[in-house]
């Protein structure tokens, strides 16, 4: 009967493959949605279908890695070699995969074109977990353990692989840029695992083709490196890319039409003219309509910051506005090329964290961050809004900006977000950016106070153009948003499909692929 290799040479560099293996299945999962969410949006449907995909490809992985176990002595270095081509290539593939799936919407687009990008490379890296462990078993008795020990090394290694890609690769190096070396590793790691495997187990089958996937790899990484390029044409003119922790972010130009536009992944979140840098956005405009509902207003607080005009409006009035973003990429554009100069304190950080750790209070508060495709929800509950309001003043206003549909006042998204405002604010108001269009931006004003539009001694500097876009909202069709239970991102799926199809019409499907 031939040793086991286990008792020949220990099991030291098994262990060693599946922690490597294991890491890398998390760095694939956790990189997925990077390269999905320029298209698709990060939203919660796109996180779904990433967790689902890897849970049924691992699920494929480890059936037919038991398979394959019982039939052959040798073959976890071809395995490894082929998860290696195949992540390398996902970056390649990713183009054509997303815009063929681009008819089938949000949900289904985002889950097929997951399901073909990285099923494959999990698929395989899951078969390695059941080979070692045939491979680390000397005996019927010793199964459990050596079962146990393997899948434990595995699961150390995706945590390691999680932190390692999370709190340090993926700040310094490209999304893009890791899938392809994790396939040059994987590829590297496969060659090593066929020489032990050659050496102690006297298997030479697996060295040719495990060579030829290697020197593939190789031969396929000069071009898929050099597949992306940044576009510049008479339409449009990227001035600016940054693939942050949070999105990827452009500054875009279409000269023609003397447009400045500033995007995270499919989201437009500032518009300038390229000649002026006016602000584009109209739904802005009431922003400087503000100072004049309340006295005294000094200090504001900006949730959101985008390009920065608000914040240059609001200084116009002499008031000092404090920003919070989330991604420093956004902030470095808007600085660069809308000319955005911070008047007050610049906070990075997660709005729901940051906020509990400011102090004193603001005449005004602006959250403006449920404009594009993606939501963060987690800022719009009744918990969320009442941390706000410990931060306002008692004559200060809060300003919710959301985009959503009209539908004649029957929109629950709409419905609900007034139904949850009125727990924590005695009075609102809200306004419609543009009167006439179903699709729209919707300005909500929250008070502890009544702010009376028809008072003669507040000085509107366009009292008739605010008067005119005021609404009444019927709440009969929401619901009371809380950080137990949103349904928000689920009322706004049809939000977010109409956003993003007005985005890729407008600046091109290519745009927003990796």
């Amino acid at each position: 009967m031939n040793p086991s290799p286990s008792t020949i040479f220990g099991k030291a560099w098994l262990y060693c493959t599946v922690f490597l293996t294991g890491a890398a299945v998390m760095v694939i999962e956790l990189l997925g949605t990077r390269l999905i969410a320029p298209f698709y949006g990060a939203s919660l449907y796109v996180w779904t279908s990433l967790i689902a995909v890897t849970l049924i490809a691992l699920a494929l992985g480890y059936y037919l890695g038991g398979i394959w176990a019982d039939r052959a002595r040798s073959g976890l270095s071809l395995i490894i070699a082929t998860a290696g081509l195949l992540t390398l290539i996902i970056p390649w593939l990713a183009g054509p995969v997303l815009l063929a799936t681009d008819p089938f919407g949000l949900r289904l687009g985002s889950f097929i074109s997951t399901l073909i990008l990285f099923s494959p490379s999990l698929m395989m890296l899951g078969m390695v977990g059941p080979f070692a462990v045939k491979l680390s078993t000397s005996a019927l008795a010793n199964v459990g353990a050596s079962t146990g020990s393997i899948y434990a090394v595995s699961t150390v290694g995706s945590v390691i692989g999680t932190l390692f890609l999370g709190f340090y690769l993926f700040p310094l190096i490209g999304s893009r840029e890791i899938f392809m070396g994790l396939g040059i590793a994987l590829l590297i790691l496969a060659m090593v695992v066929a020489g032990i495997e050659r050496k102690y187990l006297k298997s030479t089958t697996v060295m040719v083709p495990t060579t030829i996937l290697m020197l593939m790899g190789f031969g396929l990484y000069p071009q898929i490196a050099n597949s992306v390029q940044t576009e510049f044409s008479d339409i449009f003119q990227t001035r600016f890319e940054r693939e942050s922790l949070y999105g990827w972010v452009r500054v875009i130009d279409k000269p023609k039409e003397n447009i400045r536009l500033l995007t995270a992944d499919a989201s437009t979140i500032g518009a300038a003219s390229i000649s002026h840098g006016e602000n584009l956005l109209i739904y802005q405009k009431i922003v400087a309509q503000i100072p004049f509902l309340a006295p005294n207003i000094e200090k504001a607080l900006l949730i959101g910051q985008g390009a920065g005009h608000m914040v240059m409006t609001l200084n116009k009035a002499g008031i000092v506005t404090d920003t919070l973003k989330i991604d420093p990429a956004i902030a470095e554009a808007a600085n660069q090329y809308f000319r955005y100069i911070p008047t007050g304190q610049r906070i990075i950080g997660d709005a729901r964290y940051e906020i509990r750790q400011l102090k004193g209070s603001y005449d005004l508060i602006i959250l403006d961050v449920f404009t594009g495709g993606t939501e963060p929800t987690h800022l719009l509950t009744i918990e969320a809004l009442a941390q706000l309001h410990g931060l306002l003043a008692d004559h200060g206003i809060l300003t919710l900006n959301f985009v959503s549909f009209l539908d004649n006042g029957q929109n629950a998204a709409l419905a609900s977000v007034s139904k949850t405002l009125a727990q924590v604010f005695p009075y609102q108001q809200v306004f419609i950016s543009d009167p006439g269009e179903n699709f729209n931006d919707f300005i909500f004003l929250a008070t502890n106070h009544v702010i009376n539009l028809n008072d003669d001694s507040i000085p509107f500097s366009n009292h008739t153009w605010l008067k005119q876009r005021l609404l009444d909202i019927d709440t009969t069709y929401g619901a009371i948003l809380t950080d137990n239970l949103s349904n928000l991102e689920l009322l706004q799926i049809r939000k977010s499909e109409h956003y993003r199809r007005m985005i890729v019409d407008s600046i091109g499907v290519n745009h927003f692929i990796r």
